[in-house]
This record gives C-alpha cells, sequence and structure tokens, in this order.
C-alpha cells in the first residue's frame, strides 16, 4: 500500500488526492489472484527502494538538523545569558525552544520525503485529538508553569512549602518544578496543582522572625525573666535592633507560666539565630536558678483501710 498523490478524473475536471491508493490496493489483489508473482515482487522491491531511499533522506536530515539545533541552543543561551534574567524562566524558555525546533526539524523531514500537506494535515488533527485525551493532565501541568514564570510566586533559590512539602527551589521545568530538601532529596511537584494550591514562599523577604516560648515555674520573677531574654537578645550579632526583639508573658499554664520571645533576623540567618537562642535561653536560665517544668502530676492518696463491719 502506497501513500502518494494520485490524479482524479471527473468529467470536466481533474483532481489531485492525497490519500492512499485504493488502486494499487487492487492492483496487488488482482496480480495475487492472477498468480503474476514475478510483477508482484518486481512492486515490491520498488516500493522497498522507493522506502529505503526516502528513509536515508530523512535520517540524515534529522542527524544534520540535530547537530544545527544544537549549535543554534548554545548560541541561543549565550544570548540570553547576557540579559538579567530568572534562572527559572531561562531554563523553561530553553525547554520550550529545544521543543519547537524539534516539531520544526519533523516538519521538515516529512516534507522533504513526500507527504502532501492535506495527509499531513489529517495526520497532525488526529494525532493531537490521541495526544489530548492521553496527556491531560500534563497540559494542565504545562499551562501551570506558564502562570508560575508569568505571576512568579518564588524564584529559583527561595525556599518555599507548597503541597505538604518544603525544600529549596532548583528549577522551573515545563511539567514539574523542582525543589531539594535540607537533607538533600530531590522533590518534583506538578505545576498544575502547584500554580492553583496554596504557596508559603519563607525567603520572599529580606527579613523573619523568630519566634521562641520559654516555660519557668509559678513564683518565678517576671520582670527577671524578661531581661534575660532581652539580654540573650542584644548579645547575639545576628539578631537585628531593628524591629526591636520582645518579651512578654503570655499563658499561665498548668505546671508553667510561658513567655513569648520574639526576634528579627536576616533570612539566610533564620535557623542559626532559632538555633543559638534556644541552646542560650536554657544556660541562662539554669544559671540564675529559674527553674524549666515539665508537666506534673500531684496524686493525693485517699485512706484505704476499710471500716469494720458492725457486728450484729
Amino acid at each position: 500500500m502506497l501513500l502518494t498523490s494520485t490524479l482524479l478524473q471527473i468529467p470536466g475536471k481533474i483532481i489531485q488526492s492525497d490519500s492512499l491508493i485504493v488502486n494499487n490496493q487492487n492492483s496487488v489483489a488482482e496480480l495475487i489472484k492472477e498468480g503474476r508473482f514475478e510483477d508482484l515482487l518486481n512492486k515490491l522491491i520498488t516500493w522497498g527502494i522507493d522506502f529505503a531511499g526516502k528513509l536515508l533522506i530523512a535520517l540524515v536530515i534529522f542527524f544534520i538538523g540535530k547537530w544545527l539545533i544544537k549549535r543554534i541552543r548554545s548560541v541561543a543561551v549565550k544570548l540570553v545569558s547576557k540579559k538579567a534574567m530568572d534562572p527559572t524562566l531561562k531554563g523553561f524558555m530553553r525547554s520550550i525552544f529545544d521543543i519547537l525546533l524539534y516539531i520544526l526539524l519533523i516538519l521538515l523531514i516529512i516534507n522533504v520525503v513526500g507527504t502532501q500537506t492535506v495527509s499531513l494535515a489529517a495526520l497532525i488533527g488526529a494525532v493531537g485529538l490521541a495526544l489530548g485525551l492521553a496527556v491531560k493532565d500534563n497540559l494542565a501541568n504545562f499551562a501551570g508553569g506558564v502562570m508560575l514564570l508569568f505571576n512568579k510566586p518564588f524564584k529559583s533559590g527561595e525556599f518555599i512549602e507548597a503541597q505538604n512539602v518544603s525544600g529549596t527551589v532548583e528549577s522551573i521545568g515545563i511539567l514539574y518544578t523542582t525543589l531539594k530538601t535540607f537533607d538533600n532529596k530531590m522533590i518534583f511537584i506538578p505545576n498544575g496543582p502547584l500554580s492553583t494550591g496554596n504557596i508559603v514562599n519563607y525567603s520572599a523577604q529580606r527579613i523573619r522572625r523568630v519566634d521562641l516560648t520559654a516555660s519557668v515555674d509559678y513564683g518565678s520573677n517576671i520582670e527577671q525573666v524578661k531581661k534575660i531574654l532581652l539580654d540573650i537578645a542584644y548579645k547575639h550579632d545576628k539578631v537585628l535592633k531593628d524591629p526591636e526583639p520582645t518579651a512578654r508573658m503570655t499563658k499561665m499554664n498548668d505546671s508553667s507560666i510561658d513567655f513569648s520571645f520574639r526576634v528579627w533576623t536576616k533570612v539566610d540567618d533564620y535557623w542559626t539565630v532559632n538555633f543559638d537562642l534556644n541552646e542560650e535561653i536554657y544556660n541562662k536560665l539554669n544559671e540564675n536558678n529559674l527553674n524549666i517544668p515539665f508537666p506534673q502530676l500531684t496524686v493525693h492518696m485517699a485512706n484505704n483501710s476499710l471500716p469494720e463491719a458492725k457486728k450484729e
């Protein structure tokens, strides 16, 4: 069965047909029916030579095109790198650029090997419909990636929390956004749900507040505890003086009184300040003989001796 172009003659008109030729199918059937196997063999050999020639041409064009795509990509990367642009946007644009170049290469190969336009359009339409039904979720992820790049809720290198996971943004791909966790795991989040869900960006602002809680026994001097906490904050070189640190009693628990201790620091110093202050609070409270309470339960035992039964 050959994919060729033929002329259909209709009274007063000649129409070019871009379809599989049924006449060839009939002629092959007739050759087999009539036992003309030599003619059939010649026809198959002719078709095989023609197909092999087109396949060879397609392979040559593909490898040459692939080499040209690499060259074009390298030039495009150099041009883009000279411009101030978000690295995540650069990666996304590079992926789209590669896909477009390969689509053009495939179309060029199809055109060179002789497939007609109408047949190609029908083929693309059928394949497009099938792919659209099969990869509708991936199409949603692609659209989500475009929305993320335009809305820019985060950039490469920022620490975010989304879809019940958190990590540092490594890249925004065509379909997935990649995060790196503290323990060096790579998490791939589909762009579709990511673009429509809640995103917490911990790196969007220059500074962050560190919230800590210090608990002491009932009967402790409130002003003394506040002074100790503020001294700890002012002596730490990574704690900002503006906004000022605060220390206030916030709650009376069952076995302790709680103080809310809040300081501000640069985003990059957040965890350092958090760990340092926790350690220093523990040490300073012990140095000043302020007990750090823990849940306790006092049980009063009733007299378990039973009165003697009265004798009748």
